[in-house]
């Protein structure tokens, strides 16, 4: 039986070589030893996570190699979760997510959207080529804190700022905070049209939204 040091370092390791199968087992073992599942998600899970997404940003893994790593992470979760207290994981707030009107490359916005996840924010996914009011109408019935906006395509940029006026127009938009992302998107056009900040990756993503929400 390996100490728990040991099998935190084997979770996250597990997480990073796309072990989905033998991560089960490490994390019942982890389990029925005693530790607490929240150090288990936290210094072993999303220590992987977090470092399979350092290997992306230096493109030695790529949207395959990530996709597997969070399907590692997830089968991880689904032996945690269970065990995780209501304290220890308590959800953040709600985050709503899509990809603007005009635009079907979603894998960047899958990607934030298993980051948020994994730092333990409830996600609301509309998808992609998603209209500017779907924004608006999912914040009315789930009461969202955070809308996430992604583009890939430099001519759907300016449905970002459609969203973010309908919020406005909406009386909204004080209490939601708005994150923008993709390749055309860079910080000063987040600042052009208003939004709260902008994330060059899913890593910045999650430290962007944990500094606007005060975590």
């Amino acid at each position: 039986m390996e100490n728990k040091e040991e099998l935190l370092k084997s979770l996250s390791e597990c997480v990073v070589e796309m072990e989905d199968d033998k991560i089960i087992s490490t994390a019942e073992e982890y389990i029925q030893s005693g530790y607490p599942a929240i150090e288990g998600l936290l210094y072993g899970l999303v220590d992987g996570m977090n470092k399979a997404a350092d290997l992306y940003e230096n493109e030695e893994y790529f949207i395959p190699e990530l996709l597997i790593c969070s399907d590692a992470m997830y089968n991880g979760l689904d032996v945690l979760r269970p065990h995780l207290g209501k304290s220890d994981y308590k959800q953040k707030t709600k985050v709503v997510i899509g990809v603007v009107e005009g635009d079907t490359h979603d894998i960047g916005k899958n990607l934030v959207k298993i980051m948020l996840e994994t730092a333990g924010y409830e996600l609301i996914d509309l998808g992609r080529n998603v209209p500017a009011v779907a924004f608006i109408d999912s914040v009315k019935n789930t009461g969202a804190g955070v809308v996430a906006l992604a583009t890939l395509m430099s001519t759907s940029t300016e449905n970002m700022k459609e969203v973010i006026d309908l919020l406005n127009r909406e009386g909204l938009r004080e209490n939601v905070k708005v994150v923008v992302g993709g390749g055309p998107i860079s910080a000063a056009f987040a600042k052009k049209i208003g939004a709260d900040g902008y994330a060059a990756s899913a890593v910045e993503a999650v430290k962007l939204v944990n500094r606007l929400i005060g975590v």
